[in-house]
């Protein structure tokens, strides 16, 4: 897989460490690690139905045992795979009527997907959100992780809340406007903020 860094990613590091010296040392930690597109829309979405609501490692655990029942995971495969072939992946019930959601969607064009890279980023959470399964903090790490969007804050994850204590040495949880006050300063590379305070609680880089 060819990595490739996104444009913006250098000045965003150079303007974060400059805002904010505690994040700049969590930076400084990963001097050659970035974040990198994998390309393949469905992929990262049936990634992060897989990933809500579970620790990282356990999502991991999860998709590994997934492309060990089906091999390619693509909108037909998880159209023609037997319900109990995915639950016996580690999926719940509910995931797996997601990602049969999700499938068909993609199958019979329910979302815009040929038009995601010029559409706002609020468009994209608005049309994705469509499907049933899928809310905001699925839609935030699709922009994340498959489109690199630069400037996505997804309030509701627990890790980068997890990772703003840490670093600011607070008790968790915090208030949503302590956190939006907190995330103004990174604008317009929330981001790349969210991705550093994730690696200052794993060091091995989340992927969707």
């Amino acid at each position: 897989m060819n990595k490739k860094e996104p444009e913006f990613w250098a000045l965003a590091k150079k303007e974060l460490k400059k805002k904010d010296k505690k994040l700049g040392k969590i930076i400084d930690l990963y001097p050659k690690d970035f974040l990198f597109s994998k390309s393949d829309p469905f992929l990262t979405i049936a990634r992060s139905i897989v990933g809500q609501q579970i620790s990282v490692k356990a999502a991991q655990s999860v998709w590994d045992n997934l492309l060990k029942k089906i091999h390619h995971i693509n909108p037909n495969k998880i159209i023609l795979s037997h319900s109990n072939t995915l639950k016996s992946a580690g999926l719940s019930r509910q995931k797996v009527l997601y990602l049969k959601n999700l499938a068909d969607a993609f199958k019979t064009n329910k979302v815009k997907k040929n038009l995601w890279k010029e559409m706002s980023d609020e468009e994209i959470i608005d049309d994705l959100i469509k499907i049933k399964g899928i809310g905001r903090w699925t839609a935030e790490m699709f922009l994340i992780f498959n489109l690199c969007r630069a400037d996505i804050f997804p309030l509701d994850d627990i890790g980068m809340i997890k990772g703003v204590c840490k670093v600011y040495n607070l008790n968790y949880p915090i208030e949503k406007k302590e956190l939006i006050k907190i995330g103004n300063k990174w604008r317009p590379y929330r981001s790349v903020a969210t991705w550093y305070l994730w690696r200052c609680l794993d060091p091995i880089p989340v992927e969707y």
